[in-house]
């Protein structure tokens, strides 16, 4: 049975140090959408606030880390546009 370690550090809003027993990262964006600098590289992570849908994309070395970018960026509008939609 193993243990587990972490400790989310505010440094200013929307930054965040994360310390874990493998290792240290940093976030950063506002809370539902997230880019996560790492020892396992990058990280872009956009969610749907209160439903407890997101949706994770790793870096890719050969497409690059700004289509990751535009990925949640694209899905960030939609999940927006949905909200939108369903209140109006």
């Amino acid at each position: 049975m193993g243990f587990r370690f972490f400790k989310r550090i505010k440094i200013l809003p929307g930054v965040t140090l994360n310390v874990g027993k493998r290792g240290i990262s940093t976030s950063i964006g506002p809370r539902g959408t997230k880019i996560t600098l790492g020892p396992k590289g990058q990280r872009a992570t956009v969610g749907v606030s209160g439903t407890g849908l997101s949706y994770s994309v790793n870096s890719d070395k050969k497409r690059g880390f700004p289509l990751i970018i535009a990925i949640v960026i694209i899905i960030a509008v939609i999940a927006a546009a949905s909200l939108f939609l369903l209140k109006g």
